[in-house]
């Protein structure tokens, strides 16, 4: 699109004064003459402007008339202002616009889960509610099953016959909210809600999911076989006919993976280089199953003067230190 401007543009200067006057940046008057700008009093002997009223008043009028004197020579001249709207600057990853799930308070069980037998209208348990909302967001990406929940979650706990899953103590327990509230899911989790579950609200809201492991209480050996829970071909293996068994014989497909969480606070209170230790182990020789899997390192606050940009910056350097090819399995810091 383009915006084109010319002489006819610009107001006439007789136009521009009356503006000034009625700005009070110049007295009333009647029109000046061609040429020529001068300040009209009803009582001339005491006509007065002050220093500030004229420096503003002859700087204006000094504007007006240069604008317009360079209009007038310049009558043949048109300019022009090219607006691209359809060009490419840079691309914005659709994961920022990304969601997030957690074992905290009501966020899951009373708000996405509300099981089959609820009187909540609901799609095998999640809250139908909530997925029409979440489909009219477009969610591209959502992550669970935290925050720092995810650092004592034991995704095991997560599987097979929901009545046969065991009763665990909440991570946020200790919390004084909670200490207040009574026993219940957000106190005693009953792992109703699992791996199995989880893939179904994503596949319900049309979003990918986003696991994040258990860096703190578990092992890499606990990562890989929850990779191949979720990943492994229809029938391979026992851990695959475990998923099959919750409901979905064929593979999640699930290539988003976060190596802990807040792994400098609640996530293991990890210096850098420690984490970055535990990092490589994680990530070293997992099984893809033919995907390209996305490992999402514990990164900083949002803002610039945050803590942990520095505790971030020395965990980067901790992979630099075993060779730049670790870095590459690097694909993003959540923040």
């Amino acid at each position: 699109k383009t915006a084109a401007f010319n002489r006819s543009a610009i107001p006439p200067l007789r136009s521009i004064v009356r503006q000034l006057a009625a700005r009070e940046l110049l007295p009333a008057a009647a029109p000046p003459r061609r040429g020529c700008y001068t300040v009209h009093s009803t009582n001339m002997k005491n006509a007065r402007i002050s220093r500030r009223g004229f420096v503003l008043a002859g700087g204006a009028a000094a504007a007006a008339l240069g604008t317009a004197r360079k209009a007038f020579s310049n009558a043949a001249l048109e300019r022009r202002v090219a607006v691209k709207p359809g060009a490419e600057i840079a691309v914005v990853r659709p994961e920022f616009h990304g969601h997030f799930a957690e074992h905290l308070g009501s966020c899951v069980y009373g708000g996405i889960w509300v099981g089959e037998n609820s009187k909540i209208p609901n799609l095998g348990g999640v809250r139908k509610a909530l997925v029409d909302c979440m489909r009219q967001l477009k969610t591209p990406v959502v992550r669970w099953p935290g925050g720092c929940f995810a650092d004592s979650y034991n995704w095991r706990d997560g599987i097979g016959l929901r009545a046969q899953r065991p009763v665990r103590t909440n991570f946020w327990i200790n919390d004084p909210a909670l200490c207040q509230a009574p026993d219940g899911p957000q106190k005693f989790d009953p792992n109703t809600f699992g791996t199995s579950e989880f893939m179904r609200f994503c596949q319900l809201c049309g979003a990918k999911p986003y696991l994040a492991a258990n860096v703190r209480s578990l092992t890499p050996h606990d990562f890989d076989e929850w990779v191949e829970y979720c990943n492994s071909p229809a029938g391979s293996t026992t851990l695959a006919q475990a998923r099959a068994a919750d409901g979905s014989r064929e593979p999640f497909h699930v290539t988003y993976w976060g190596i802990g969480n807040e792994s400098w606070g609640c996530g293991g209170d990890f210096r850098p280089e420690e984490y970055a230790t535990e990092f490589r182990r994680y990530t070293s020789w997992v099984p893809d199953y033919g995907l390209k899997l996305r490992f999402i390192g514990s990164g900083p606050g949002a803002d610039a003067d945050d803590a942990q940009v520095a505790w971030t910056r020395g965990f980067l350097e901790g992979l630099l230190a075993k060779g730049p090819e670790t870095l590459d399995r690097l694909y993003g810091l959540s923040m």
